[in-house]
C-alpha cells in the first residue's frame, strides 16, 4: 500500500485520509488534525522521504504565494514521489455568465487571482502533478441541511444564477482514481449545476420545514465574501475526469447527496431560529 503525505488536513483531506487508511494506506499530514507540524522542517522532510504520494489542500496566502510551495516546493519536486496532487478551486475560471467551463477555459479573470497563481505554480512544479479544481463542497456537517436546520439558510432572487457543487466523498474518490490516471488538471463537480435556491428548497423539503423567504440581493445584507460568491455564474463540466480517470460520482446531483446526508444524519432544527443572510457557505 502507498504512503500519503497531506499538507493541510482540513475537511476534504480528512475524508480522503479516512478512505485511504480504510484500505491499508499510511497517511500523515500537517495541520490541527494532522500529526506533523508544518513548521517542523525535519519532520516534514522525513515524512516526504518516506511518501509515495503528496497532496496539498492548503489555500494560497491572502497576500499571495503558496505556503507549501514557498516552504517545501523544491523538496517535493526533488523527492521522486510517484504522485503529486493539489486541491484548487473552480473559482479560477471567473464569471462565465452561466456558460459551461471545462479545463481548457481561460483562468485568472475572476476574483481568485491568488488561487490562480497557486494553481499554475503547482502545475509547473512537476510533470506528475494532478490539479483538482473544486466547486462548492458539501458533506456531513456542511450542507444545506445544516444551514436550513439552524435557520441560517437563505434564498436570493437571482433566477439566472447557477453554481456547481460536489460531495466531499466524490472528491476523495476522484483523487484516488487519479492514482492510476494521467497527470493534468481535472474538474471534480457533479452533473447538475443549478441555482442555490433549488438546493435550499430540497433541503427544506427533506427536513419537513418551510423554505426561507425569497430575498433580493440588497435585502440579504450579504458579507463581502458572500457577495463575491454571487458575482460569478458558471457551470462546471466534469467530462475529463470521467473519461481519463474513470471517475463516476456516487452523488451525481445534490438530490442524491442531500438524501444520503438526511438518512445518515439528523440535523437538529432550531426552534424559531431567524434566517440569516450574513454569510454564505457552500
Amino acid at each position: 500500500m502507498g504512503k500519503m503525505l497531506i499538507f493541510g488536513m482540513g475537511y476534504t483531506a480528512q475524508v480522503l485520509a479516512r478512505a485511504l487508511r480504510a484500505t491499508g494506506w499510511e497517511v500523515h499530514g500537517t495541520g490541527s488534525a494532522g500529526d506533523i507540524a508544518f513548521a517542523d522542517r525535519a519532520a516534514v522532510e522525513a515524512a516526504l522521504a518516506g511518501a509515495s504520494h503528496v497532496l496539498s489542500s492548503v489555500p494560497p496566502a491572502r497576500e499571495g504565494g503558496d505556503p507549501v510551495l514557498d516552504s517545501y516546493g523544491p523538496a517535493i519536486a526533488a523527492s521522486g514521489v510517484e504522485w503529486i496532487g493539489y486541491l484548487s478551486s473552480t473559482g479560477v475560471y471567473g464569471d462565465a455568465g452561466g456558460a459551461w467551463v471545462d479545463e481548457s477555459a481561460p483562468v485568472g479573470t475572476g476574483r481568485r487571482s491568488a488561487r490562480t497563481a497557486a494553481d499554475l505554480a503547482w502545475q509547473a512544479l512537476s510533470p506528475e502533478v494532478r490539479v483538482f479544481r473544486l466547486p462548492g463542497i458539501y458533506g456531513p456537517g456542511r450542507s444545506a441541511l445544516d444551514r436550513v436546520a439552524a435557520g441560517r439558510a437563505h434564498r436570493i432572487d437571482l433566477p439566472e444564477q447557477v453554481f456547481s457543487r460536489v460531495h466531499v466523498e466524490d472528491i476523495a474518490s476522484g483523487v484516488i482514481a487519479s492514482f492510476d490516471g494521467p497527470p493534468g488538471v481535472y474538474n471534480l463537480a457533479d452533473d447538475l449545476p443549478c441555482g442555490q435556491n433549488a438546493v435550499i428548497e430540497e433541503a427544506a423539503r427533506l427536513l419537513g420545514v418551510p423554505p426561507p423567504p425569497m430575498l433580493t440581493l440588497e435585502q440579504a445584507n450579504l458579507s463581502p465574501m458572500a457577495l463575491a460568491f454571487y458575482a460569478e455564474n458558471r457551470r462546471v463540466a466534469n467530462g475529463r475526469a470521467r473519461r481519463l480517470l474513470g471517475w463516476k460520482p456516487a452523488f451525481p446531483t445534490y438530490r442524491e447527496g442531500l438524501r444520503d446526508l438526511r438518512a445518515s444524519t439528523r440535523p437538529t432544527i432550531a426552534s424559531a431560529a431567524p434566517a440569516s443572510a450574513s454569510t454564505d457557505q457552500r
